[in-house]
């Protein structure tokens, strides 16, 4: 009978210790399920050419409705530039872009909604584009919005955006007409914590770098394509 207690005893205590050892396991797991999934969406160009009017409401207009009440002879289902809308408004409470080339109005436009509804937009872009014909540029520096650029001799090539320090926006697509309805790009929407964060740190530093504080009057500028 010892014997046989001394085995259900050993049996029991080796069970425990197996226990002990798969809960922190068993821990993470419970946890991860209940995380909600991370998201990861990528858009090829060009796009579709649909209706964004839906999407595009001024804050206290009266709701157009559904894109399908919209009268335009524009398609009305999704296409990749409607989903990167989507992404860019559930924006709450920051939206930093730092963009070579921007002069997409809808782009644009979606961008002053998220000012106008009190998010806070920073702008970093390049200085020799955003004096080019069509550039939104202009548009976001009177609506309010700050814009920095660079001064240097190399272009700030840069297509990232990062929506409530939480999603990252990167791809080949400059923000233009002519890279969303004609050009192949493409862009990749995700939520990753660590890629945000060196996005994040980038634009930080590309922030402080382009202070105008530090601008010079007379630059000498000269780039080569």
């Amino acid at each position: 009978m010892k014997w046989l207690s001394w085995r259900l005893a050993a049996s029991a205590g080796a069970g425990v210790a197996l226990a002990l050892e798969a809960l922190p396991w068993l821990l993470r797991w419970l946890r991860v399920g209940r995380q909600r999934p991370q998201r990861r969406e990528v858009l090829f160009f060009p796009s579709q050419v649909t209706c964004t009017e839906a999407l595009l409401q001024v804050p206290g207009a009266a709701s157009a409705g559904p894109p399908a009440a919209c009268r335009c002879s524009l398609p009305h289902g999704e296409s990749s530039l409607s989903r990167l809308l989507r992404a860019l408004l559930a924006a709450r409470l920051s939206l930093e872009l730092c963009l070579f080339a921007f002069s997409s109005p809808q782009l644009g436009r979606a961008v002053q909604l998220l000012h106008q509804r009190g998010v806070r937009v920073r702008v970093i872009t390049d200085c020799d584009y955003m004096a080019l014909n069509g550039s939104q540029i202009g548009l976001l520096r009177k609506a309010g919005i700050q814009v920095r650029h660079d001064q240097d001799l190399g272009y700030m090539h840069h297509k990232f955006a990062i929506v409530d320090k939480k999603v990252l926006i990167t791809g080949s697509l400059n923000w233009t007409t002519q890279a969303i309805q004609n050009n192949r790009e493409n862009v990749l929407i995700m939520e990753d914590t660590e890629y945000v964060r060196l996005f994040l740190e980038e634009f930080e530093r590309i922030w402080e770098e382009f202070n105008p504080t530090k601008y010079s009057f007379f630059p000498q500028k000269q780039r080569s394509h």
